[in-house]
């Protein structure tokens, strides 16, 4: 599995880190979505995908 974050259409809501803290996180000044990992372990799959499906903004995207 491969993340991308598009950040220009990340509206800073913040999902993805609540949902996946350790592949997401959020600026500090001003709140815009951060990958710390882009491959992921497999046991964070669900969680991962939970967070793009979380995203209102559909900013992140998973290639398998």
């Amino acid at each position: 599995m491969k993340v991308i974050v598009d950040q220009d259409k990340c509206l800073a809501n913040g999902q993805c880190a609540v949902y996946a803290g350790e592949v997401f996180d959020q600026r500090d000044e001003d709140g815009v979505v951060v990958l710390l990992n882009e491959r992921p372990a497999p046991e964070q799959a669900d969680a991962v995908h939970q967070a793009a499906d979380a995203c209102p903004a559909r900013a992140i995207h998973i290639e398998e």
